[in-house]
């Protein structure tokens, strides 16, 4: 049984996202992370050029699609996936925890009643510990939160996706400020991941290319993150890590995308609903952040 999928990440410089097509080499089964879909804010119009790129590679290994993943509801893109199930199928899966956010942002946005605060515009809601194949690939779901209480890391193989848990080694750890974070809850998570072996490989959701850094890098190991991460290495006491993040995360600004984005990605990449002319609406509420 094969350990090692191909990984085959894409970056979006707009949003220095990551995407990752994962495939079993024997059988062609393909799954989808972390997909993008373009948004220009201004004009407010979509575009599907970062998710054709996850499409046009599918199609190029004669790859089939199993699972469309989502490692955390995101604050800085919009996800593909709904676009991505039309063309390509399979389930989209996210966190079960994913829940206690449609809570907390259906409130933000005065969502309504009719909005599902249970995850069902979801097609799979991970739990933690599952078990799951992507082929003949065993694949694992953690929950690793702290960025958000929904946040999941998924081995597969010996290839870990974990979403903004933890960066490069160079640029650090996920912010803990947004509603539902802990940085103490983020470093016991970081520490599940350290326990595992030390050549798993780790895929990363953004890089943001720190200062004396040239070429973007979305691919480290846990022995790399244990051994040299800026912000919390194997040795690194709890308050040690937690002082830091906190004192980090009181200067942070809002990412640039977030109200857009989280009232598209907490219904599964679907937007509200078109109202009485057709036209469907994205809400900014003011003075809430």
């Amino acid at each position: 049984m094969s350990t090692q999928p191909l990984v085959h990440g894409f970056f979006d410089p707009d949003t220095a996202t990551i995407s990752y097509v994962v495939i079993d080499p024997a059988t062609k089964a393909a799954a989808l992370i972390d997909s993008v879909l373009d948004f220009n804010q201004a004009a407010g119009r979509t575009n599907t050029k970062s998710a054709d790129k996850l499409i046009d590679c599918v199609q190029a290994a004669g790859a089939t699609v199993e699972w469309i993943i989502e490692t955390h509801l995101h604050a800085d893109h919009l996800t593909a996936a709904p676009y991505l199930k039309h063309r390509m199928g399979g389930r989209i899966a996210i966190g079960a925890h994913v829940a206690e956010v449609q809570r907390t942002f259906g409130r933000i946005y005065n969502a309504g009643d009719d909005f599902a605060t249970d995850g069902s515009q979801f097609d799979h809601l991970m739990r933690d510990g599952e078990e799951f194949k992507l082929g003949r690939v065993e694949a694992r779901a953690m929950h690793t939160p702290g960025h958000t209480p929904a946040c999941m890391s998924y081995l597969i193989g010996d290839a870990l996706f974990v979403g903004d848990t933890l960066f490069m080694p160079d640029y650090g750890t996920a912010r803990c400020d947004f509603p539902g974070g802990d940085a103490r809850v983020l470093y016991r998570s970081i520490h599940k991941i350290f326990a595992l072996p030390d050549a798993t490989r780790m895929y990363l959701c953004h890089d943001y290319l720190p200062a004396g850094r040239k070429e973007f890098r979305w691919e480290t190991t846990v022995g790399a993150q244990k051994a040299d991460n800026i912000h919390v290495k194997l040795d690194t006491g709890e308050d040690e890590f937690v002082a830091m993040r906190e004192a980090k995360d009181r200067h942070l600004d809002m990412p640039r995308l977030i109200l857009p984005a989280v009232q598209v990605n907490m219904r599964a990449g679907h937007v509200p609903a078109a109202e009485s002319n057709g036209t469907s609406y994205l809400k900014l509420p003011l003075n809430t952040f």
